[in-house]
């Protein structure tokens, strides 16, 4: 006797038609023979899914449906067709509160298989998964949700997204103190290493590197251009050794001296040490942590902005542990003459020139030591932090920006032109959730959750991008050109759908540092735009450039010649195990388990698929088969899916993501669920906002549906004239509209 299994249709295939309902997937039919034979019309006392009643067919029961599924198992495929006619419903009530079987209302029949090691893995019953019990809740409840909305069945195909990390290694415009000659004795050549199947980092387009012969510069992992003129380097290698090189300002190369140095020179007292993070000010003076968290600071100190709790210049590193001994650094940031760090738990603690309150201790008195910034922060969780001239910055986990320091050209944008001597809350920003601050000499820019671009403060070279050199006291947006290079694919069909160049002005990165009028960002499309003072011109609105990256911007732009922040780059040599997993996915030479999608073949390995994934761990426990058939999801989608148990993280559109989503919420990975969420956040738009929140909805995604809300009010007299919001589920609808009326949205 053959059993059919639990398993969803197969016509609802994750992701690969855009927006289309089960109902819309599903052959029509009236009376259509039943597998055994007998004629089949209703079936009234049904308690089957029924995708119409529960995700807004117009009236809750359209003609008779059929669906045909297949599931291969061992030697034998079994069809079967489920049926579900007018006037079927979901039961509740006593005894009624859980999901029945798939297999009620199945005919099916066998037939031999050519193949005894091809089989399809049953998909997961829905029955205990977070969205079922919810579902479950509601229909119980008598159909009616009125604590959240829900939404139409969605999956979408579409163009590749990114996503950004902008790290900041701001650096200022520094005050010349003494240099000294050239010491060619204690110049140290680096020590070679096989560059052989080595990633090189491209800092040629930094003069200062032109002092480096070829093989050096293929040793280089990690580069900090900083100086007056871009005179001073510090750069890792491959083999973990710090060397520097320059004109060596206040002893700001750490040897121990104030000679300049035209060769390379090994800083041996940071032996061992691995650079996590690095910034820098004007005098310059330098701040460094470990990727263990510690913090080491040199270079000049007339400001006591080396924490060391004295005002004499700093010729070698020292460990600064006052106030952070049991703590964890995890990014840095310089003004000109202060310094500020951020902790792992959050903590934000200052220290130096405090002239106009810019350690934000509440007074103008330096800080000798690190101190921690309190105030608006004393129960903020911050994750980012930013220094201009004289101003400092804190982005917290709620996307609140707080702002602190001097304020003559408006750029705490506070709205106002007084100093603040403590953490104060840009109060023009709320309902905006910033990610990222980058602080310019007297400009200030954010990056928000939807990669739009915030600007305020001084703007004498159009660094604000505003098209002209008005300062601005608060923030403004800053509007970035769609690029026309990757908008020549029609969208997908039908709608809901990302239209054409809507995800390629959407800024994944910016830049600015302290010691330069320039601001840049990169789109989620790979272009690279730049604005303010670029090698003399004032360049108003934001100019697209050949640049592949922003820091080739500063590199080729900036007066400065230095970089906004700590190139980086990882070899390729000497792989880790995260990084040799990496490299197997997909690698038909090792492999012993293949997927068939689409006709495709997706090659892994079963004792990694056991380790990191519960289903693959009970479906795959004494299986030897070698040949897996899946028919539930695209081949992008389920690709997508065994890369992430490979990489940690995923590689997909945000378009794709939502049938990834999908996925994601029946096997229970969680993870994956949040990263398909923080995915599918980079392609929202008017045009795809609602279909996007229905998503959400019917997956339980509810981060994802907090955002496509909050985006929908913030942007609700375009979305209101969409043909999603036209054709929207009449229960999502009402919902949506009293939640928005409780958050005030249509108050005059």
């Amino acid at each position: 006797m053959i059993r059919a299994p639990d398993v969803r249709t197969t016509s609802r295939k994750a992701g690969r038609d855009w927006g289309r309902t089960i109902v819309e997937k599903v052959a029509t039919a009236s009376r259509a023979p039943h597998p055994s034979g007998s004629g089949i019309s209703k079936f009234p006392s049904l308690r089957g899914p029924q995708p119409w009643r529960r995700w807004g067919c117009p009236s809750g029961e359209p003609s008779g449906k059929r669906q045909r599924w297949t599931q291969r198992g061992r030697g034998c495929e079994v069809l079967g067709v489920h049926w579900e006619g007018r006037g079927s419903r979901r039961e509740s009530g006593a005894g009624g509160g859980g999901r029945r079987s798939r297999e009620e209302g199945l005919g099916a029949v066998a037939r031999p298989l050519p193949s005894p090691r091809v089989r399809s893995f049953p998909f997961p019953s829905r029955a205990g998964h977070p969205s079922a019990s919810r579902r479950g809740q509601a229909a119980a409840g008598g159909g009616a949700n009125t604590s959240r909305l829900r939404a139409p069945d969605l999956a979408v195909t579409g163009d590749r997204g990114g996503d950004g990390d902008v790290t900041r290694a701001c650096d200022e415009m520094p005050e010349k103190d003494g240099g000294g000659e050239a010491d060619m004795s204690k110049a140290v050549k680096p020590v070679r290493a096989t560059p052989s199947s080595l990633k090189m980092l491209d800092v040629g387009k930094w003069p200062i590197f032109s002092l480096c012969s070829e093989e050096e510069l293929q040793l280089v992992r990690q580069a900090c251009v900083f100086g007056s003129a871009g005179n001073e380097v510090l750069y890792t290698t491959v083999n973990d050794e710090i060397f520097v090189l320059g004109t060596n300002c206040c002893g700001c190369l750490g040897l121990g001296d104030v000679q300049s140095t035209i060769e390379p020179r090994r800083l041996d007292s940071l032996s061992g040490k691995k650079i996590a993070c690095l910034s820098y000010g004007s005098g310059p003076h330098v701040v460094l942590a470990t990727t263990e968290g510690e913090v080491f600071t040199w270079g000049h100190n007339a400001y006591s902005q080396l924490g060391n709790g004295t005002t004499n210049h700093g010729l070698v590193p020292c460990h600064i542990s006052t106030n952070l001994s049991n703590k964890q650094v995890i990014e840095v940031a310089c003004g000109s003459y202060h310094s500020l760090v951020l902790t792992s738990d959050g903590e934000v603690f200052a220290w130096g020139y405090n002239n106009s309150g810019q350690v934000g201790s509440g007074s103008t008195a330096n800080q000798p030591i690190p101190r921690r910034v309190t105030g608006c922060l004393q129960n903020k969780t911050v994750v980012n932090i930013a220094c201009g001239q004289m101003c400092s910055m804190a982005v917290v986990d709620t996307g609140e920006v707080y702002v602190w320091g001097y304020n003559g050209n408006g750029q705490l944008g506070l709205g106002s032109g007084g100093n603040q001597p403590t953490p104060c809350r840009i109060a023009a920003l709320q309902g905006i959730r910033v990610q990222r601050v980058a602080c310019g000499y007297a400009h200030t820019l954010v990056l928000t959750d939807e990669g739009q671009v915030y600007a305020w403060g001084a703007n004498s070279y159009g660094q604000l991008g505003t098209g002209n050199k008005s300062n601005q006291s608060y923030p403004t947006p800053v509007i970035v050109e769609k690029d026309s290079s990757c908008c020549g694919q029609p969208s997908p069909s039908p709608a809901p759908a990302f239209p054409r160049g809507a995800g390629c002005s959407r800024i994944i990165e910016i830049a600015a540092c302290h010691s330069a009028h320039t601001s840049a960002a990169k789109t989620q499309g790979g272009h690279v735009y730049m604005w303010g003072q670029c090698r003399g011109q004032s360049v108003t609105l934001p100019h697209l450039t050949h640049f592949s990256s922003t820091d080739d911007v500063f590199a080729c732009f900036a007066t400065p010649a230095v970089t906004w922040r700590l190139l980086s780059v990882e070899p390729d040599d000497h792989l880790t195990v995260a990084e040799s997993l990496k490299r197997e996915f997909d690698n038909p030479n090792t492999a012993d388990l293949k997927f068939l999608v689409d006709g495709k073949y997706i090659y892994a390995h079963k004792v990694l698929l056991k380790i990191r994934c519960e289903h693959f761990r009970s479906s795959l426990e004494g299986n030897e088969d070698e040949i897996v058939e899946m028919s539930e999801f695209s081949y992008p989608v389920y690709r997508a899916f065994l890369e992430y148990l490979y990489t940690d993280s995923i590689s997909l559109s945000p378009e794709e993501a939502v049938g990834l989503l999908d996925l994601a919420t029946f096997y229970r990975e969680n993870r994956l669920k949040k990263l398909c969420q923080q995915t599918i956040k980079q392609g929202i738009c008017e045009e795809n906002a609602i279909a996007l929140l229905s998503a959400a909805v019917k997956y339980d995604a509810q981060d994802l549906e907090e955002f496509c809300f909050r985006f929908c009010v913030n942007h609700l007299t375009v979305v209101t004239q969409t043909s999603g919001f036209a054709e929207m589920d009449h229960d999502l609808l009402k919902n949506f509209i009293s939640k928005a009326s409780r958050v005030g949205a249509f108050k005059n």
